[in-house]
């Protein structure tokens, strides 16, 4: 049973600085927040999605995963595959591959169909930083440890996070 809910920092979670973030202190259940800083993503010099407008799920252990509206996204570098997971909170993830890309890797998701919690994300898209050049007001994301979150780690996050070594208890 997870026992961390973001209401007590454990004592060996890093104590944040100036301008940063404990990703001890996010709640569970996550909380979706507006973020209006530039947010971009690239793929080999190409633009994949610009930003003002995008949403910041914030939960307890995990950096957070950024969501564009779809709108901003050019959606011809990218197609819609099969495969779904879900998300005890957000519902049902679809997944998103590079369109040039034949093996139809996941490298981004979205919720079409999201819980009511979670409506305001409804069709927006979250990519994998490892597989993008993904900034937040020209800062490089580092993409969250141990491959299969999609958590965007910052300078301004502190942990320690979801995926890193010896984390997998948690």
């Amino acid at each position: 049973m997870w026992k961390y809910r973001g209401q007590q920092r454990p004592d060996f979670a890093l104590v944040p600085g100036p301008g940063q973030e404990s990703v001890w202190d996010y709640p569970r259940p996550p909380l979706l927040v507006v973020d209006t800083r530039l947010v971009e993503v690239w793929r080999d010099g190409s633009l994949v999605a610009r930003t003002r407008t995008a949403f910041r799920i914030l939960e307890t252990a995990s950096p957070p995963t950024y969501y564009l509206p779809r709108a901003d996204v050019d959606l011809t570098q990218l197609v819609l595959v099969g495969g779904h997971s879900h998300c005890e909170w957000k519902g049902a993830a679809s997944y998103w591959a590079l369109a040039h890309d034949s093996r139809g890797q996941g490298v981004a998701w979205s919720y079409e169909d999201p819980n009511v919690e979670f409506e305001a994300i409804r069709g927006a898209l979250s990519f994998y930083p490892a597989h993008f050049d993904c900034r937040i007001n020209g800062e490089h994301v580092r993409p969250q440890p141990g491959g299969f979150y999609g958590g965007w780690l910052t300078d301004e996050i502190v942990g320690p996070v979801k995926g890193e070594p010896g984390t997998g208890h948690w």
